[in-house]
């Protein structure tokens, strides 16, 4: 179920609000004259959000790249590196 406050808990019951986002690992909807307008999650579900995000990006960017047919054998790629890596 949505966990929906109203914008002056934000001034008036920070701590309460902040403890809720921690505790239920999900969004708060915050509004404004019973409106929807702000959306507040704890900075660890943030910081997950944003590595599932980097993680799909690379699946989408891998998956251009099979369809695309830009792929290269595994022991080819490591074998560059390592040559790479000799150089420097």
């Amino acid at each position: 179920m949505n966990i929906i406050r109203p914008s002056a808990d934000l001034r008036n019951k920070y701590a309460e609000i902040s403890k809720l986002s921690k505790d239920e690992q999900q969004p708060i909807y915050i509004t404004v004259n019973g409106r929807g307008d702000t959306v507040l999650i704890s900075q660890v579900v943030y910081e997950k959000q944003l590595a599932e995000l980097e993680l799909l990006r690379l699946l989408a960017e891998a998956e251009d790249d099979v369809s695309q047919n830009q792929i290269f054998e595994a022991e080819d790629v490591f074998n560059d590196l390592k040559k790479q890596l000799k150089k420097d």
